[in-house]
């Protein structure tokens, strides 16, 4: 088996990808709109909630490709993650700090 690289997945992996972690994304600005925490018909709101959770969900797909995990633990995550949005980002950042740090041996 070819090592794994992101140059070696087909286009339609990426799109369900994509569109995975999009529809989580669509579901979470549907919650905010019905929470009263964003307005309806805020396309602008919208595409940027669309373009985090895509972001999201594709970090998603590539670490869970890099620890092996099966696809449909794959899919969900990458479903959940692109729900999440930014918080999902928030911990991949805050968990890559503590791996840095206690690498580096910096507090």
């Amino acid at each position: 088996m070819p090592e794994k690289d992101p140059t070696n997945y087909a286009l339609i992996t990426y799109a369900w990808v994509f569109l995975l972690s999009a529809w989580g994304g669509l579901v979470s600005y549907i919650s905010k709109v019905k929470a009263g925490e964003a307005r309806a018909f805020n396309f602008a709101e919208l595409i940027g909630e669309l373009v985090i959770s895509s972001f999201a969900g594709m970090l998603t797909f590539l670490l869970c490709e890099a620890a092996g995990l099966n696809d449909l633990l794959t899919a969900a995550l990458v479903g959940i993650c692109g729900h999440m949005g930014s918080r999902a980002i928030f911990m991949f950042e805050k968990y890559a700090t503590k791996k840095m740090q206690s690498m580096w041996g910096k507090p």
